[in-house]
């Protein structure tokens, strides 16, 4: 018998006013995995990860967490049970030092706060050395990183991270890769959005591609990056590229 998932979506359905964002999208992922999800801009990936940290209210379906149905759920209830959420463009509190920040993380579980800086600066030497520095004067790589650190302050079970490599320099990217392969070795299950098709079908062991609101392909991610409709679209020269980007240090 194949063990509950972690996270099982049903027919899920979200509006913005007449607009239907996603249509009827099931999936699941299951505890220790990396789940990778493609797609082109406006397919509806950042809308998926909101609905499920309860930043949006699906207009239809379910989301089951450790089997229990947290569809509509506040994001502060979901944080408590385990989910965290890294959203596209960091969104670090800019005028709180690199401490406040991660301890902003830890709130719902303050007797756990030194236990988890030092999984946070285990992953992230540098933000140690800028504890006292605002979130704000930090290069764009730096925050990625504390958004991050952040988000992980909540010991969470399941994180979603969105667009984790956007405007970072190539080098940067690497290594956000290899720490979000260190995050999962650790035991924290990943669910991410990443226009970097090549690189998170690299880094996942199971993928998902959303088409305008709805899943169209679904698999092992070493398949899918070998499937002709995903290296055409996404991998090949044709492939959807994000728009060009400053490159951040």
């Amino acid at each position: 018998m194949n063990p509950e998932p972690l996270l099982r979506i049903q027919s899920l359905e979200v509006r913005y006013g007449a607009i239907r964002a996603l249509r009827g999208v099931g999936l699941e992922v299951h505890a220790a995995e990396i789940v990778s999800l493609i797609g082109s801009n406006g397919a509806g990936k950042s809308t998926l990860l909101r609905a499920i940290s309860g930043l949006l209210r699906p207009s239809a379906g379910s989301i089951h967490f450790q089997g229990v149905d947290v569809t509509g759920r506040r994001p502060e209830v979901l944080v408590a049970l385990g989910i965290s959420h890294v959203p596209e463009g960091r969104r670090i509190f800019a005028n709180l030092s690199v401490l406040e920040n991660l301890q902003m993380g830890a709130y719902l579980r303050p007797e756990t706060e030194r236990e988890g800086l030092e999984r946070v600066f285990g992953l992230f030497p540098r933000l140690r050395e800028r504890l006292s520095q605002p979130g704000g004067t930090l290069s764009g790589g730096e925050q990625q990183m504390l958004a991050i650190g952040r988000a992980l302050m909540a010991e969470p079970k399941l994180l979603l991270l969105d667009e984790p490599s956007l405007g970072l320099a190539p080098l940067l990217v690497q290594q956000i890769f290899a720490i979000i392969r260190e995050i999962n070795a650790q035991g924290t299950t990943v669910v991410l959005v990443e226009q970097n098709a090549r690189q998170a079908l690299r880094v996942a062991q199971r993928a998902y591609v959303l088409e305008t609101g709805e899943l169209s392909l679904e698999g092992p991610a070493a398949a899918l990056a070998e499937d002709p409709r995903v290296r055409e679209a996404y991998l090949g020269e044709g492939a959807t590229r994000r728009p060009a980007a400053r490159s951040e240090a």
